[in-house]
């Protein structure tokens, strides 16, 4: 069976008119329109919130970090050892004590015992008659010594340079006191001729 054909609205009404009047035309075109109205309307039309696009997950909070661990306190500067005392220290200077000969032989020979420096009382009192006659303050101003400007000076006339190069500790920095003199004197004799007692004339 085939669907009933519909009348355009200006065609119905010219047939309502011609049949029974203008109110019969006016209810069948209201009953005519209202069809191709609902007709026309989209079926396949959604409801709007259909299409809306899904509320977004809130963002997952972020873990709070963990709080920082306080720096250990540092430790405390072990303090300085204080310095070991030198064992290098000099030695107490002992000066020349007495007014003769022997008492200074005597006192230069216990310095050279203690600084194992040889040498005899003969050999020590030999030597400072030839040098100087036993004067402690006697000064050679006439040898090629004198001429370089560093004379021979006190017991076993002995020159500057040879008695600070041989000076030993205990004694005093004096070239003409006694002790120090026979005592610089001797070191000086071992060490060229190994002993006080092998000198015999000049050296």
């Amino acid at each position: 069976m085939s669907a009933p054909t519909l009348l355009r609205p200006a065609a119905a009404r010219r047939r309502l008119l011609a049949a029974g009047g203008w109110a019969a035309a006016a209810v069948a075109l209201t009953g005519a329109v209202a069809p191709q109205a609902v007709a026309a309307a989209p079926q396949s039309a959604a409801p709007a919130s259909a299409h809306a696009s899904a509320p977004s997950k809130p963002a997952a909070s972020s873990k709070p970090s963990a709080p920082a661990k306080p720096a250990a306190p540092s430790k405390p500067a072990a303090p300085a050892k204080p310095s070991a005392p030198s064992s290098s220290s000099s030695s107490p200077v002992h000066a020349t004590k007495g007014t003769n000969l022997d008492e200074w032989i005597k006192q230069a020979m216990d310095v050279m015992e203690r600084h194992d420096i040889p040498g005899t009382y003969e050999g020590i009192h030999r030597n400072i008659i030839r040098e100087s006659s036993g004067d402690p303050q006697a000064v050679n101003n006439w040898d090629i010594n004198a001429v370089n400007g560093v004379p021979s000076q006190g017991l076993l006339q002995v020159i500057p340079p040879t008695f600070d190069a041989y000076h030993v500790p205990g004694t005093t920095k004096n070239i003409v006191d006694p002790v120090a003199n026979i005592v610089a004197a001797c070191n000086y004799a071992a060490d060229r001729y190994g002993s006080i007692d092998n000198v015999w004339g000049a050296y």
